[in-house]
């Protein structure tokens, strides 16, 4: 069974604990020697796991969870909508179901979030930004985020080589009861032309194997209205719409085998297979609402990963990964006025990627990791003149890691090497690279779980395949973004009576710093553009969050939380521009979220909130350029019928109560009041 990294190892210290139990008691009473001494007693595995609560108080750097429950309380449907609600968090949303969404921590940019999959990072070499608007969250069982990076050093190198990771944890099968077969049917209908049924299904063979299926299809003509204005939104003219071309239909499909070889040694392996195909909305153009906006897109993504784990003793472990992707990518426009009438663009990406790491627990407190990545990555595209890149990448990272009841300290070197190579035309320059990691935790009082932490990280990021290479725009001779973060903060949790179950705070203040930030640069005249460095952004921000737990009487928990998010992030690069000193794009001083859920004996009522402050849609901080502030609430009540078949599960959302007409992304609309059910069987 594959779960989180932390359960891992609690799963292995809670087996030892129990054996070395087990050990003293026959140790201390020894069994008659003229007795059969040959029989083997069998006790049967224990997981013992960490909440994800303490989880993310206990972790040195900023650390936040969204547990499966959790997901369910959220009114979420992709991966993107629950990361919304994380602190220090922007998802530039184009609007409706297939519109693009790519997540941006702490304004460092999409291009500077590693999102992996189970463990093992997902990768977009020609753009460098992964929409996370395609996840759903139908077999996600953990969703988490963390701020430079994780606390645990045995994990491949990729993970070191970002200033944050999401990784998005799905299910993994479970059996009781001495079951073989278990599984979830679901259907999910709503607003706009919305279906989503889905199909989970796992099958256990024996201890050693146990295979799991999860497929579903989304589709939604996505037509919403939206207002429409003409000039100063309340103070000008405006009309209301209908959002056009925004039709989509994704099918999604995973099959997994899941091992355990031995107490010691188990792995995976997974084939995943996503297609897509939706219509492209564009802006929002005044007196042209019917033919602005015919653009198409088709999407194919393939992977093929695996993963195993060995314990070699007490003291040695390893683990390997091993990946295969394909991902095709076909773009029309049927109106524009050139020779053919059309632009049609199709790009196909490959990798190849392999990693080995190994973990030395040298002493109680004291382990120390190594882990090296190498993948093969490479762009081709329909039509002539194009440069065909590849890249060739190297990461070594050694980590090494102190542990006690109140201190937790960590340090990694991570070297990375990289190579590029085009048939046609100039290849960028090769990437040799060392980036430092420091972070340290401490615990003050034994009695008060009051802890402080910091952390130091320096990393870059390589150009996009876009950046260097596309058509008319790319530029060969870019350098990597350099990027400084630095971060302080600290942690609470209590339990003041027995009704308030928890309570926790935590807050960090952070100051990033970002050279050579790449930008799309006008070079003779506004139509013709190129990728240059051209750019230093300071970023100061405050991150605050808080959790409760009550527990109102038997039967009757409130759960509630928030996040607070301030970030001041500015263009410090020239202090002749008129832009010097000015908020970046799309960046709000403040935003936030909260969440509140009910549970009773007879239904479960659950509140979710997301807001921004108003924000820029370009370097210039004038009135004419900005985006205004916006909250978005929902509302859902769901409740669970247990029945000789299985688990019947039933629910309704309304998204968006106040309807309320705002945008994410400016001139594109996001939708108002929509309303959302669902029914499931667990069987």
């Amino acid at each position: 069974m594959i779960s989180a990294n932390f359960k891992h190892i609690l799963s292995f210290t809670g087996i030892s604990l129990l054996s070395g139990i087990f050990m003293t008691v026959y140790g201390q009473n020894p069994p008659d020697q003229k007795k059969d001494t040959t029989r083997v007693h069998y006790i049967q595995e224990i997981v013992v796991t960490e909440s994800t609560r303490n989880a993310e108080i206990r972790s040195s750097t900023p650390l936040q969870i969204l547990s499966s429950k959790s997901l369910m309380e959220l009114n979420a449907l992709q991966v993107s909508d629950a990361v919304k609600q994380f602190s220090g968090v922007t998802v530039k949303d184009y609007g409706g179901i297939g519109g693009l969404k790519t997540v941006s921590v702490r304004s460092l940019g999409a291009n500077h979030t590693t999102v992996s999959y189970d463990g093992i990072a997902l990768t977009d070499v020609q753009s460098g930004q992964i929409d996370i608007g395609r996840f759903s969250l139908e077999n996600v069982d953990m969703i988490s985020l963390s701020s430079g990076q994780s606390d645990n050093i045995f994990q491949p190198a990729r993970l070191f080589a970002s200033a944050s990771v999401l990784n998005i944890q799905t299910l993994s099968p479970e059996f009781r009861d001495n079951r073989k077969m278990n599984g979830k049917v679901a259907l999910k209908a709503g607003s706009f032309g919305l279906i989503n049924p889905s199909l989970t299904l796992n099958r256990k063979f024996n201890q050693q194997l146990a295979a799991s299926f999860s497929g579903e299809w989304l589709a939604a003509n996505g037509e919403y209205p939206y207002r429409l204005n003409y000039g100063f939104a309340g103070k000008d003219s405006s009309s209301m719409e209908t959002r056009r071309n925004t039709d989509v239909n994704n099918l999604r499909l995973e099959a997994a085998l899941h091992t355990k070889f031995s107490d010691k040694s188990r792995g995976y392996i997974k084939t995943y297979f996503y297609q897509s195909e939706r219509g492209l909305p564009g802006a929002t153009i005044y007196y042209n609402l019917t033919n602005f906006s015919t653009q198409r897109i088709w999407d194919n993504t393939f992977f093929t990963q695996a993963h195993y784990r060995h314990e070699l003793s007490r003291k040695w472990e390893i683990q390997a990964n091993a990946k295969y992707n394909r991902g095709y990518l076909r773009y029309l426009d049927p109106v524009v006025l050139n020779s053919d009438g059309k632009t049609e663009n199709t790009y196909v990406q490959n990798e190849i990627y392999g990693s080995v790491s190994t973990l030395f627990r040298a002493f109680e407190n004291i382990s120390f990791s190594a882990s090296s990545d190498v993948s093969g990555n490479t762009l081709d595209a329909g039509g002539s003149g194009f440069t065909s890149p590849s890249r060739l990448s190297w990461l070594t990272v050694l980590a090494g890691k102190y542990v006690s009841n109140r201190v937790l300290a960590t340090a990694s070197l991570l070297y990375t090497h990289i190579n590029e190579q085009t048939k046609t035309g100039a290849a960028a320059e090769n990437q040799r690279r060392f980036s430092l990691y420091i972070f340290l935790s401490v615990k003050l009082f034994k009695t008060a779980d009051l802890r402080f932490r910091t952390f130091y990280k320096n990393i870059f990021r390589v150009p996009t395949f876009n950046d260097l290479y596309y058509s008319r725009v790319g530029n060969p001779d870019l350098k990597p973004e350099n990027t400084q973060q630095f971060n302080l903060g600290a942690t609470y949790t209590t339990t003041f009576i027995e009704l308030l179950q928890f309570f926790s705070v935590t807050a960090d203040a952070y100051h990033n710093r970002i050279d050579n930030k790449i930008v799309a640069y006008p070079t003779k005249n506004i139509f013709e553009w190129t990728m240059l460095n051209y750019g230093r952004v300071d970023i100061d921000g405050l991150d605050f969050s808080l959790e409760a737990a009550y527990r109102i009487a038997k039967g009757y928990n409130l759960i509630a939380g928030g996040s607070y998010t301030y970030q001041r992030a500015l263009n410090v690069t020239n202090p002749d521009d008129r832009d010097y000193n000015q908020q970046i794009p799309y960046t709000p001083r403040v935003s936030g979220s909260g969440r509140a859920s009910l549970e009773t004996p007879w239904i479960n009522l659950n509140y979710s909130t997301i807001w921004s402050g108003h924000r820029y849609a370009v370097n210039q901080n004038y009135a004419e350029n900005r985006v205004e502030g916006y909250s978005d609430h929902s509302i859902s009540a769901s409740r669970n019928f247990i029945t000789s078949f299985g688990i019947i599960g039933a629910g309704i959302e309304i998204l968006n109560l106040t309807n309320k007409h705002y945008e994410v992304v400016r001139f594109f609309p996001m939708p108002g009041r929509s309303f959302r059910g669902n029914i499931s069987l667990k069987f």
